[in-house]
């Protein structure tokens, strides 16, 4: 009978323990459930504040204001050569035709582009002209100052307005003024002779932004 109880007693024990562990199971298992609804709940927030900050993102770019020029006709033709655009700086009272390509015969009609890119668009537009007394040409390009307001008017982009940052005198082989390089902005280089010929005025301008 002895053996018989004993025998019982570690049967017993042994339940106990099995269910001591499968509670323990059971309790793991039901923590594990609990803690899976919060680390997908908290990764849709982190989805959701992506999405949210991208839309807002779109929506600033979308309403980001595209700046307005000034609309204004200019001739096509101006006789016999095609024509740019048009340039005017009131401090030397100066309206002029800019033709559109630079050659010696052009350069005794008008101003010409003399390199770079087109009227108004990013980058260098190089405008040569004779310093004759014409009342078209650059002979007044010395009396401009620093801070003197320009404008250049196309056909394509409209009126825009530049002011002058620099004024230097170069030697023929110098050309670095003729570099294409604006980190992203509209550039305007006017050059001319000076009175004895042997150096050039340069005049460099850029977009005035609002």
């Amino acid at each position: 009978m002895k053996i018989v109880r004993n025998l019982i007693k570690i049967f017993i024990i042994l339940l106990l323990l099995e269910l001591f562990i499968f509670f323990i199971e059971v309790e793991q298992q039901g923590t594990d459930i609990a803690n899976e609804p919060q680390e997908i709940m908290l990764t849709e927030e982190i989805k959701e504040e992506i999405e949210e900050t991208e839309e807002n993102e779109i929506v600033t770019e979308i309403q980001k204001p595209t700046k307005q020029y000034e609309k204004e006709d200019i001739i096509t033709e101006y006789k016999g050569y095609t024509v740019s655009s048009k340039l005017t700086i009131p401090t030397i009272s100066l309206e002029t035709y800019i033709l559109q390509n630079y050659s010696v015969n052009a350069l005794r009609v008008s101003v010409t582009k003399f390199w770079g890119v087109d009227a108004n668009q990013i980058g260098n537009f190089c405008i040569a002209g004779h310093n004759f007394k014409n009342k078209n040409m650059f002979s007044n390009l010395k009396k401009l100052n620093i801070g003197d307001r320009l404008f250049i008017s196309d056909n394509e982009i409209g009126k825009v307005e530049y002011e002058i940052y620099d004024k230097f005198i170069v030697f023929p082989h110098e050309t670095d003024c003729l570099n294409p390089e604006t980190n992203g902005k509209r550039e305007v280089t006017l050059i001319t002779c000076t009175i004895d010929s042997k150096q050039r005025i340069i005049i460099k301008a850029r977009e005035v932004e609002a």
